[in-house]
């Protein structure tokens, strides 16, 4: 839980009135996507929001609308569940578009994952209809994908599911 204080000031009619603010939130980071080779773990950032009292992590490259040569979430993922620790949960954004995709990232150690494109296009298609129809599509291909890979509940998803990149080229060596 992290303390937030802050001071808002305000001018009316030339007097300046001040009042303190004080509460507590859980507060995620997110935008956490880009690798720190200068410090031990690698996500430093990541470490650091954790070492401050962020309740979890969003590894996220915000679209990668402005960066377009920002890693894709789904490979960093595993790295910064590494660097930490699993002592706060960790979540994915970007790059949701099917329920394969929700099966890699669980299996990759996020806690959940968030959809935002998949979902905006549904709504603009069809409206709410068009979302619950996205949202269900992704849930049914969700459960064939852990139908198929053996797994009767979320909890059964584990990494010997998915094989990455750097698996294939660790079997090489």
């Amino acid at each position: 839980m992290a303390e937030i204080h802050y001071k808002l000031a305000y001018s009316d009619q030339g007097n300046t009135h001040s009042r303190g603010c004080h509460f507590s939130a859980n507060i995620m980071v997110s935008g956490i996507c880009k690798l720190d080779p200068l410090h031990t773990g690698g996500y430093f950032a990541a470490i650091k929001a954790m070492e401050v009292g962020a309740a979890g992590i969003i590894v996220s490259n915000h679209g990668a609308r402005q960066l377009d040569y920002t890693p894709a979430t789904i490979s960093v993922l595993e790295e910064v569940v590494q660097a930490v620790g699993r002592r706060v949960p960790v979540l994915l954004d970007g790059g949701v578009r099917r329920g394969t995709d929700v099966f890699k990232a669980l299996a990759l150690g996020a806690q959940a994952v968030l959809v935002g494109r998949p979902v905006i296009y549904g709504l603009a298609a069809k409206g709410e209809a068009g979302v619950r129809k996205v949202m269900q599509m992704l849930k049914d291909e969700l459960e064939l994908t852990m139908a198929l890979a053996g797994c009767p509940g979320v909890e059964d998803i584990s990494r010997s599911h998915v094989r990455t990149d750097r698996d294939r080229l660790q079997s090489m060596l």
